[in-house]
């Protein structure tokens, strides 16, 4: 495994009795990439989570985190964790500073950092002005903030981070993620949200699971290309006959919509825009409208998942 690779998963499962949560899923993250983790309900993306930060263990597969094996090395690998839940852990009975103090000491920080990691900490997370407050009186962002803080008090190599701007206002939002944005320049980060433009915004890869499946594993920019204009949205004042629209150059497939208007395919290396403008002007189609459709994230989301669906279905038919 490369230095620069933090987290290493390799041939992961997990099974409950009959049922395969997670099945053989392999990737790395290495030090400066936030992952942007991805899934539907009942996914398994949860449950794999859980596997790399050592809460449940897997049915068979390999975790080694900041080079230390997960099963080998738990001390040294769960040290290299810095981990936010769902719901943050927090201990609402205590004052922010305290709380914190206290998880400095959990994570074996020397006595003589303590002051400087607690107050670190709290200015990174923008907790200065309820350093002193008791977390039940905290807001539900704020109480978010604590539980961020208290993953990232020990300076983790690896930081996930799971729906980590749950509850926070926009304001809140944007500082949060700049932080993930700034953790990921020196650690491994694994981002799980349901909030689709955070991961554009945030990640710089993106994995989807689905029935326990990797079916998507890709950088931002990679993904951005898939999110390149495929479809064209036409509208004439004197549409033509739609085989006379198959038959220009790029043109892959044609759908008539409403309106005098049609919605035409093309593939992401080539476009008929010129030709079509061509056309229209020889022929007096009357053009007056011409979008290209962008696919979006969330679309790119639900095609693969559906698609997964239906090869899952089709495999057990079979």
């Amino acid at each position: 495994m490369s230095s620069d690779t933090l987290i290493s998963v390799k041939n992961l499962s997990r099974n409950y009795g009959n049922f395969c949560a997670v099945n053989n899923i392999d990737f790395e993250v290495k030090r400066g990439q936030i992952l942007g983790f991805l899934g539907p309900n009942g996914a398994g993306k949860t449950t794999t989570m859980q596997m790399i930060t050592g809460t449940l263990a897997p049915t068979t597969g390999q975790i080694s985190l900041a080079g230390y094996d997960l099963l080998d090395h738990p001390i040294q690998a769960k040290t290299a964790i810095g981990y936010l839940p769902e719901q943050p852990p927090v201990y609402k009975e205590m004052q922010v500073d305290e709380y914190l103090l206290f998880c400095a000491k959990l994570h074996h920080i020397p006595n003589s950092a303590i002051a400087y990691s607690v107050n670190h900490t709290i200015e990174q997370c923008g907790l200065n002005s309820v350093s002193r407050r008791l977390i039940s009186n905290l807001s539900k962002g704020y109480q978010q903030r604590v539980g961020i803080a208290q993953a990232i008090i020990h300076n983790p190599q690896v930081v996930i981070l799971d729906e980590p701007t749950i509850g926070l206002d926009p304001i809140q939002i944007r500082e949060i993620r700049a932080l993930i944005r700034r953790l990921g320049e020196e650690h491994s980060v694994i981002l799980s949200t349901h909030i689709l433009p955070e991961v554009q915004a945030v990640c710089s890869h993106v994995q989807i699971i689905n029935r326990g499946q990797l079916i998507l594993n890709d950088t931002i920019d990679g993904l951005l290309n898939q999110m390149q204009s495929t479809h064209l949205q036409v509208g004439f004042h004197n549409p033509p006959d739609i085989k006379k629209i198959q038959k220009i150059q790029f043109v892959e497939s044609v759908e008539i919509v409403k309106d005098n208007k049609i919605r035409i395919q093309h593939s992401i290396e080539n476009s008929p825009v010129e030709s079509l403008v061509e056309q229209s002007v020889t022929n007096s189609w009357g053009l007056y409208e011409l979008i290209p459709e962008q696919r979006t994230l969330e679309q790119i989301f639900v095609d693969l998942t559906n698609a997964n669906e239906d090869s899952l279905m089709n495999m057990e038919v079979a």
